[in-house]
């Protein structure tokens, strides 16, 4: 995974806070990522096993409870950390000549569903995704509970403008396939072609009249009528999967 650093943090929270023993231990074992700070009950920190120069501060759990927001489900383990460097989008995709799968979120802000959509593109390969600086969730320790460790996984790309972005992602050789309910098409009619970016809108307004412009086709998932949509983060591990299969 490679990371650069860039001029601003704008997006970062400037110390994340992480908690829950998969969203630690993803933490740990990512060389890039700088743990600051843990706290850990006695049988938690046995379980972690934290490198010695982490300061650790041993407490009961309900002391834990109020490092955290309420009823977040910490698991015996919080800690303070340094935000991930930034991913460049040409770096994600510069490689042509090989398949890849990419996911596009166009203004999906909540932290719970992007951190659903990290793991489902952790669990199906996906090479990364792509967001909008200003309007995705920064890394929290909400976000990275949901990710389940694909937080440190999977390469995350913000970039400025979502559809120049689009472009450039579409001169990298993918066909970039926008969800959206009103489609024509289903979505295995328009897979195929072996680099596929599948674009997300946020749920409700779902995707802007500029990102739809900037895909190469509109598909919609063949969901029966008896729920109108998915969640976005349900409705992106099933274009995944079904992306996978083709």
């Amino acid at each position: 995974m490679s990371r650069r650093k860039v001029s601003h943090q704008s997006h970062h929270e400037a110390r994340p806070r992480l908690w829950g023993r998969h969203a630690v231990a993803a933490a740990l074992d990512n060389p890039e990522r700088k743990v600051l700070r843990a706290w850990a009950t006695r049988e938690a920190a046995a379980f972690m096993q934290f490198p010695k120069d982490v300061p650790l501060t041993l407490a009961d759990a309900p002391d834990l409870g109020r490092l955290v927001p309420h009823d977040a489900p910490h698991q015996g383990v919080v800690v303070d950390v340094a935000p991930l460097e930034d991913v460049w989008l040409d770096e994600l995709i510069s490689n042509p000549a090989e398949p890849a799968l990419l996911l596009v979120l166009d203004q999906v802000t909540d932290p719970h569903n992007v951190g659903a959509i990290l793991r489902s593109a952790a669990a199906f390969g996906a090479i990364g995704i792509v967001t909008q600086d200003r309007h995705s969730p920064p890394e929290s320790g909400a976000l990275a509970k949901a990710a389940s460790g694909a937080l440190e996984r999977v390469s995350w790309a913000r970039v400025v403008n979502l559809a120049r972005s689009l472009e450039e992602i579409g001169a990298a050789g993918f066909w970039r396939i926008g969800l959206a309910g009103d489609a024509e098409m289903e979505l295995r009619e328009a897979l195929g072609p072996k680099r596929i970016a599948l674009v997300l809108g946020a749920e409700g307004p779902g995707l802007r009249p500029n990102t739809r412009e900037h895909c190469d086709a509109l598909a919609r998932l063949p969901i029966t009528g008896a729920v109108e949509s998915l969640n976005v983060s349900n409705a992106a591990a099933v274009a995944l999967y079904a992306a996978t299969v083709s």
